[in-house]
């Protein structure tokens, strides 16, 4: 017979993570699998720094009682709310005191195949295990939803890579690097490089890089009613983000489409200004196609105005980001799949994160076009760890009421 749990959650990442925590504090039954902060510990480079700014780079408990603020303090790291970039080394460990803490119970495993069953879902464990869950909640982040340029398809692999391969950059030192893309990850895996010693280059479709501006510590009373803070920037348009995903989730489709699709296109963190401006950069182009040439690539690029060249490279990383695309995961069933609703591949969700298949939940960037930009970022753990666990809480106890008053009643001895 198989072992049974109430809620299961797979992904141990900073949603994953601040899930299991409410659940715990509710002290409603689940088993979280995962390796704990797996994603940021071995798909970032070593040497970044989070563009989001310490009080936005935190994970959640009910009571708010084990912040980023207060692993800083404990451990003498120097932090700010705003104004002092997080490492990622620092933000890994604060991930993993946090799982220490409020996941003590974690299943540091893989889960390699999730089923439907008579009675919820079934998992299959990387070790051999198998269990079943009434409800399962898919919180796993971007992991297995990179994107890279269909141009790059025809280069050898050896030849290309997406950044999300790169921990420990020493590799490409004194190499010819191509960095594709103009965010975050491109711009800061370009810098990173650069400083450690390649010979990089960027290759970006927007005519310039755009980099944040660093907010000040101190403002206003008139600047914080212009531009009011929030944990995804500043700005009412933020504000209406972090503050009302459940209004976000009523729009209707179309709106919501041209809201995530128009929020925050790709830039840079403010702490590379001085620094990012020492990588050569190719603004305005795109690749047009890339072919091989015994052990380098040649991309073939177009600007704009029709303007061609050819690059050669030893290896181009595609810092292009992700795209969520549930299809991609590769735990769920053809079953399971057959079944989800989707809309631009990923699962269309109820008010509390179910999907069209009952029991199945599902979080962060594939919750994006439900609930907004808010979910693409760690701060929307906060958001989806209390409403979840909220709704989670509330339907174990109606499951509960049902399942005793369904249950057969002692017989009572009659008395003469």
């Amino acid at each position: 017979m198989l072992n049974c749990s109430d809620i299961a959650v797979i992904g141990a990442g900073p949603y994953g993570l601040s899930i299991a925590a409410h659940l715990r504090a509710r002290d409603i039954e689940h088993r979280i699998i995962g390796d704990p902060m797996r994603f940021w510990l071995g798909h970032m480079p070593k040497g970044m720094l989070l563009k989001s700014d310490g009080f936005a780079s935190t994970l959640y408990d009910p009571g708010r009682d084990f912040t980023l603020w207060h692993y800083c303090k404990e451990r003498n790291i120097e932090y700010a709310d705003l104004g002092i970039p997080v490492r990622i080394e620092d933000f890994c460990a604060y991930g993993l005191a946090f799982q220490q803490r409020f996941a003590p119970n974690l299943d540091n495993k893989k889960v390699t195949t999730l089923e439907r069953a008579r009675a919820g879902f079934t998992l299959y464990l990387s070790d051999g295990e198998s269990f079943t869950a009434q409800r399962v909640v898919v919180a796993t982040g971007l992991s297995h939803f990179e994107h890279v340029p269909s141009q790059l398809a025809a280069l050898p692999e050896d030849l290309w890579s997406h950044s999300c391969a790169h921990v420990d950059l020493n590799r490409f030192k004194g190499r010819d690097v191509t960095v594709i893309g103009a965010g975050a990850s491109a711009t800061e895996l370009a810098t990173l490089l650069h400083e450690a010693g390649s010979n990089v280059c960027m290759v970006a479709r927007q005519p310039s890089i755009e980099l944040h501006t660093r907010m000040p510590s101190s403002r206003t009373h008139a600047q914080k009613i212009r531009r009011p803070i929030s944990t995804i920037g500043p700005g009412w348009k933020s504000r209406f983000f972090t503050d009302l995903p459940v209004v976000f989730h009523h729009l209707p489709r179309l709106v919501q489409n041209r809201l995530v699709k128009g929020f925050l296109g790709p830039a840079g963190g403010w702490f590379l200004r001085g620094r990012l401006d020492q990588v050569p950069l190719l603004a305005g182009y795109q690749i047009e196609g890339a072919e091989a040439s015994t052990d380098r690539a040649i991309l073939w690029l177009r600007s704009g105005n029709g303007d061609a060249r050819r690059l050669e490279t030893e290896h181009v990383i595609a810092a292009t980001g992700y795209r969520a695309d549930i299809r991609r995961l590769p735990f769920l069933s053809a079953g399971i799949t057959s079944q989800l609703k989707l809309f631009d591949n990923v699962p269309e969700l109820s008010s509390h994160f179910e999907s069209s298949v009952p029991g199945l939940f599902f979080v962060g960037a594939a919750a994006v076009n439900s609930f907004g930009p808010v979910l693409r970022f760690a701060c929307g753990a906060k958001f989806a760890a209390s409403r979840l666990s909220y709704y989670l809480a509330r339907t174990s106890r109606l499951t509960k009421r049902r399942t005793a008053a369904a249950a057969p009643q002692p017989a009572h001895s009659a008395w003469p």
